[in-house]
């Protein structure tokens, strides 16, 4: 079994589109604000898989989180209008930072606000598929986020992890990364029991495995172990790899494309 994981690691060498999610809390601090040295090694560490010859597309979260506290709010807000309001402050200020840093590298990028809608049906499927290709084949970048702005829907039951698996499911994506605040799947709460051990490789999300996920994150997230689980099942069925990794250095992304064992790597069924 060992052997077999070596292989399907180094088989991640070869992959050619890339789906890299990063959490609210990987690109905040705990006070909210945004973790601009952060940001600015994510650019770099995509732009140069980009210049590798890779397709890469970048899921963000943090809208709402960021908006909240850009208008003085303590913690992310609970009525819905004011998330819908936190979120259209957010997403311009995220946007407009990223195509900051992704301009110092000379590397496009482009907003893609995305609800289920476009994935309800075919036509808006295929019109998003298009829209995603054509951005990739020009070289660009896409960064991704859920229209919380104006879908209610999106803000109730959206987490990122699952809108980034279903990006990479619309792509055909080779391996979808998600980086968060915990290094990794556990047997337990590594925050609670110091004796928890890592997870290196699951072959299916099985009950057993979903019973190792805890709760949620900060005050400015949504998503927790259980929403990657849940994003590693649609990654699972759709033929995708995915990585759960630590979101506090952006090269990691690098160390799981050369096929190291960081984090936990789920397979797929190609």
């Amino acid at each position: 079994m060992e052997m077999e994981w070596i292989v399907v690691r180094e088989r991640i060498k070869e992959c050619k589109r890339v789906v890299v999610k990063v959490g609210t809390s990987t690109i905040t601090y705990p006070n909210g604000l945004l973790n601009l040295k952060r940001m600015e090694e994510l650019a770099w560490v995509l732009t140069d898989l980009r210049n590798s010859g890779k397709d890469v597309v970048l899921v963000t979260s943090g809208a709402i989180g960021v908006g909240a506290v850009r208008m003085g709010m303590v913690e992310r807000p609970t009525v819905m209008r004011q998330k819908q309001a936190a979120a259209a402050v957010g997403q311009a200020m995220i946007m407009q930072i990223y195509h900051n840093f992704f301009d110092r590298y000379n590397q496009t990028v482009a907003q893609v606000l995305l609800t289920k809608e476009e994935v309800g049906t075919e036509e808006r499927y295929q019109n998003t598929k298009n829209t995603m290709e054509t951005l990739m084949e020009l070289g660009v970048i896409p960064i991704v986020n859920a229209n919380d702005t104006i879908s209610t829907e999106e803000i109730g039951i959206s987490d990122n992890d699952r809108l980034s698996a279903m990006v990479a499911e619309i792509i055909g994506g080779d391996v979808l990364i998600l980086m968060t605040d915990i290094d990794a799947l556990y047997d337990s709460d590594p925050k609670r029991n110091p004796m928890a051990k890592r997870i290196s490789c699951v072959d299916w999300v099985t009950d057993e495995v979903r019973k190792m996920a805890g709760d949620k994150g900060s005050a400015f997230s949504v998503g927790g172990m259980l929403t990657k689980l849940q994003a590693a099942e649609i990654c699972q069925e759709a033929g995708v790899k995915m990585a759960i990794v630590l979101g506090e250095d952006p090269t990691v992304i690098h160390r799981v494309i050369a096929g190291e064992d960081v984090g936990t790597f789920f397979n797929s069924k190609r």
